[in-house]
């Protein structure tokens, strides 16, 4: 019981945003364990801000998971733009970053889940489009600051797809046409990552199990690639685009990432 009301206690500060970088680093020292439902003015020290520009992300109660509130985030045209490299194309986004401490380690086994909903009029379109992604952390200088998501999930044509990538092909772990929006989508990810055959990823989306895989699912650790090992890995969520003009929105709550013990997955 007292550790649960220590949980609950760290999850409200970070959510109310009285607690800093430095404290998530010691709160979550031994294990993670973070919440937010996006139920404040501003948003929480849970996200890093350097994904998305001023006024893309907004904190509001029209629509929402649970509570009173959801983040409403809506990419333009030109956000955040990026020019592509090694004949990769130019992108735009406007995402959430998860902040610098609460990254996760290779070998560990950590529990997302976070809800989704897509509105009525948002444009179907085969532009490339990612609205969630777990990335491997380049370092500076490293030959691979342009690779692809390790897992991602992607929004292309009205087709919703859970990716897995760790060299030039993209394997496509879970598809569906079914029409998706005007609805939350509940999705909940246990991902252990690893270069070796230990690694783990297990999906469900709204309490259904949809992928269950295991096997390397980190990019290989080497002066070529430029990984570190161990590495590091990074998620982010929110609207990931190849140029297009047409503006898209998304809305997103009820966010949680905890460490699983050793053993659970």
């Amino acid at each position: 019981m007292l550790k649960l009301i220590a949980m609950s206690v760290v999850g409200w500060s970070l959510l109310s945003g009285g607690i800093s970088c430095a404290q998530i680093a010691n709160a979550t020292a031994q294990a993670i364990d973070v919440y937010d439902g996006f139920e404040t003015t501003g948003l929480s020290k849970v996200w890093d801000t350097s994904r998305f520009v001023p006024g893309a992300v907004e904190m509001q109660t029209n629509i929402f998971r649970a509570g009173h509130g959801a983040a409403k985030i809506t990419v333009h045209p030109r956000d955040t733009y990026e020019a592509g490299i090694k004949g990769s194309r130019d992108s735009e986004r406007d995402e959430l970053l998860e902040a610098k401490k609460l990254t996760a380690k290779e070998n560990a086994a950590y529990e997302y889940s976070f809800s989704m909903f897509i509105p009525t009029n948002f444009p179907i379109v085969p532009t490339r489009l990612v609205i969630a992604q777990w990335k491997q952390n380049c370092p500076e200088g490293g030959n691979c600051s342009d690779d692809s998501p390790v897992v991602a999930i992607r929004y292309v044509s009205g087709v919703l797809k859970i990716t897995h990538q760790i060299g030039p092909h993209q394997t496509t772990l879970y598809e569906t046409k079914e029409e998706l929006r005007n609805q939350w989508l509940d999705f909940k990810f246990q991902i252990r990552f690893s270069t070796n055959e230990n690694g783990r990823i297990k999906v469900w989306l709204d309490n259904k199990q949809i992928v269950d895989y295991q096997g390397v699912n980190g990019y290989p650790e080497n002066e070529q690639t430029g990984y570190a090992n161990p590495s590091r890995f990074y998620f982010k969520m929110g609207l990931y685009r190849d140029l297009m003009a047409e503006p898209m929105t998304i809305y997103i709550d009820e966010y949680r990432k905890k460490e699983l013990p050793d053993g659970e997955l």
